[in-house]
């Protein structure tokens, strides 16, 4: 199983969660803060850590940066940071790179400057938050378009025991059932 590696830009509350999840999941981690307190912190929670600023070229050169299969710019407060991190990374060949973006403008700039994927965390964890106020039968919620989103819900009582041919979902409630959780496993595509 080849092992993918990361590099994870500014290790605040997000990086460092995203860092210790990869790392969870079996990937190599090399974290990158200007915070001495941070890195020294996060230095056995990762593969590797390092003091640096990732506005500095030479820098990203010297830790081998364009070898990673993924680096994500994570920098907290500092907009101009984040847009100088990775316009470099896209300059230096990082395959892939993944940007937190602190407003919309932010991420527009992001995207025009090449960055491959811009993620906006609080606007998506608030959208997925209030859904589940809302809708108390929601456990989770995930927006892939403005017109189609994936929720996981609990059946309602009155539903129980309801095939799905009776039921007819896509009729009376605009949604398809793409699977079906079951304490004997999960159902796909069912029908």
């Amino acid at each position: 199983m080849k092992v993918s590696q990361y590099a994870i830009i500014g290790l605040g509350r997000f990086g460092s969660s995203l860092g210790e999840e990869l790392i969870r999941q079996g990937c190599e981690v090399l974290g990158i803060d200007k915070d001495d307190d941070v890195v020294d912190e996060m230095k056995d929670r990762l593969t590797h850590t390092v003091v640096a600023d990732a506005t500095d070229e030479e820098v990203l050169r010297s830790l081998g940066i364009r070898n990673v299969d993924c680096a994500v710019v994570s920098i907290g407060d500092d907009i101009q940071a984040s847009i100088m991190a990775a316009i470099l990374l896209k300059d230096l060949g990082v395959k892939l790179v993944v940007a937190k973006a602190l407003s919309l403008l932010h991420g527009k700039v992001l995207e025009r400057i090449g960055v491959d994927r811009v993620i906006f965390p609080e606007r998506d964890m608030g959208v997925r938050v209030a859904h589940q106020l809302v809708s108390p039968n929601l456990l989770d919620y995930i927006e892939l378009s403005k017109d189609y989103s994936i929720a996981e819900l609990i059946v309602p009582h009155r539903f129980s025991g309801m095939s799905l041919k009776a039921l007819d979902p896509r009729a009376k409630f605009g949604c398809s059932v793409v699977a079906i959780n079951k304490k004997k496993g999960v159902i796909i595509a069912p029908s």
